[in-house]
């Protein structure tokens, strides 16, 4: 299984930047961004960096870790926009791209920008029909799509990436998985082992519907995850917070982190991601992504 870093877009430029060129030179695989424009609260005074505009520095600024975006939100993005600019960002990184799309849920910013939050089944009918128009785009010469919420004629998207794959955000068991069964190279969820091990399953039946094979998909996951250092109460609060809100949540002993994450790879995870909000800033975030590294995952 590989490992992944996940800076906080809420974090600056640089702070970002040394996140991602820690990863690059400790050897972790990837590097990935959420695509939000305001956090998730009340608290609307904490900042929130744009996710292209970081991919676009970190493309340039990295040589070796994938990057990508965890999950670029289709209701305020044109999916032949966001073509584009994925093929741009792919030539920047040499092929290291990966376009990771969602369907899009978070309810403030919709509220706050003005941008229309359909209810779920126009929200995934409007999704599959982008995924068409980013399969089209991606490969075909030109791309002609009469939709009912996109319409395309004779539209080119050059130069072309060589493979740039396609990674699908999504949870929901009846229609979102059908989805990632159809259209996606990667799939990414929440959580922890036991439901990484339940998606999976609905996932298979998915795919054995269509006929393909399951593990054509690569899988990854994140949770909230941290060696806990004895004595370190703010950090043991930080968890009991996080349990009770019902987050997925990996945070306690060497050996209790370990021994969840090494139930992963069973679940079919491909990828674990590391997101990076909570841990501190400056030594205090890369003493316990080291912590990590040396203690879970070299170990694995």
């Amino acid at each position: 299984m590989d490992f992944s870093l996940w800076p906080s877009a809420g974090r600056t430029w640089q702070e970002v930047l040394e996140g991602a060129e820690y990863a690059e030179k400790t050897g972790w695989y990837g590097v990935w961004v959420a695509d939000h424009f305001m956090v998730n609260g009340d608290d609307l005074s904490l900042p929130m960096n744009e996710c292209l505009a970081l991919l676009g520095g970190l493309a340039v600024r990295t040589e070796r870790v994938r990057i990508g975006s965890m999950v670029l939100g289709n209701t305020y993005r044109h999916p032949a926009v966001v073509a584009n600019q994925a093929a741009t960002l792919d030539q920047m990184s040499g092929g290291r791209f990966v376009l990771g799309i969602g369907a899009g849920w978070q309810v403030n910013e919709h509220q706050a920008y003005g941008i229309e939050l359909p209810p779920v089944k126009e929200l995934l009918a409007r999704f599959e029909e982008a995924c068409q128009v980013f399969t089209g785009l991606l490969t075909q010469e030109r791309t002609t799509f009469d939709g009912k919420y996109y319409q395309l004629s004779n539209a080119p998207l050059e130069p072309k990436p060589a493979k740039l794959p396609i990674l699908i955000g999504a949870s929901g068991e009846k229609v979102a998985l059908g989805i990632v069964a159809k259209y996606a190279d990667e799939w990414n969820h929440w959580g922890l082992p036991e439901v990484a091990e339940h998606k999976g399953n609905v996932f298979r039946e998915h795919c054995e519907r269509i006929g393909r094979d399951p593990s054509t998909v690569r899988r990854s996951t994140q949770a909230m995850i941290e060696i806990l250092v004895p004595g370190d109460t703010e950090a043991e609060e930080r968890r009991d917070r996080r349990l009770a809100a019902g987050q997925p949540t990996i945070m306690g002993s060497a050996e209790y982190v370990l021994d969840t994450v090494a139930r992963y790879p069973a679940a079919g995870i491909d990828e674990f991601l590391v997101p990076d909000g909570f841990l501190g800033s400056g030594s205090r975030r890369v003493d316990a992504l080291e912590r990590l590294r040396e203690e879970v995952f070299n170990k694995l």
